[in-house]
């Protein structure tokens, strides 16, 4: 478990690390960047928002919140607590057109900064629970690596990126967005600002 909650954390610095991100949109204190490496794109989402870096952790963190916000969580719960900073959920998404609604299991690990100048992490990846199998219901898929760092800006105001590296179970809700024909993950985003806010 502790290597688990080790690499997700490590998964997500790296990737946020990563040199060579491309700029595709700004709008309202929002900027999108992708990354492309072999099949894999990988997405990031920044917001400037008017709380406390704390504040934003804390509700960013508790993922039951997130259907607040972002439409594409249809349910979240949470299936074990690992430890005070490590969670396990079962999330259902909504079904794109033709296809079956989608279910995830995974783990959020979260770790606040350890010095000043470093950010808070929400790291998410898929986990495998024998008591949660896939279901006929639902399209078991996958998350390798999402999350976010939530970086202090002042005593009232904080910068939140959003990682995802896309697979190409995730792909169909971004693919329209990046060809300009969606502007859900901007939408998502402004959301999510307003829950912060």
């Amino acid at each position: 478990q502790a290597y688990i909650s080790y690499s997700n954390i490590a998964a997500l610095t790296h990737l946020a690390a990563k040199s060579g991100w491309d700029i595709t949109s700004t709008l309202d204190g929002i900027k999108i960047w992708t990354h492309e490496e072999g099949d894999v794109l990988s997405l990031k989402v920044e917001m400037k928002v008017k709380v406390p870096s704390q504040r934003a952790f804390l509700l960013l963190s508790d993922f039951t919140l997130r259907q607040q916000w972002d439409k594409h969580f249809v349910t979240c719960e949470v299936l074990q607590a690992v430890t005070e900073d490590e969670k396990i959920y079962y999330v259902t998404s909504a079904p794109i057109t033709g296809h079956k609604p989608k279910d995830f299991v995974i783990l959020v690990s979260q770790r606040q900064p350890s010095k000043p100048g470093e950010p808070y992490i929400i790291a998410v990846k898929s986990v495998t629970l024998m008591s949660v199998p896939p279901s006929s219901e639902y399209c078991r898929s996958e998350i390798f690596c999402a999350g976010f760092q939530i970086f202090s800006d002042s005593s009232s105001s904080c910068t939140v990126c959003y990682f995802n590296q896309v697979t190409s179970g995730v792909m169909p809700y971004i693919a329209a967005n990046l060809t300009g024909s969606s502007h859900s993950i901007e939408d998502t985003a402004l959301e999510c600002m307003k829950f912060l806010e």
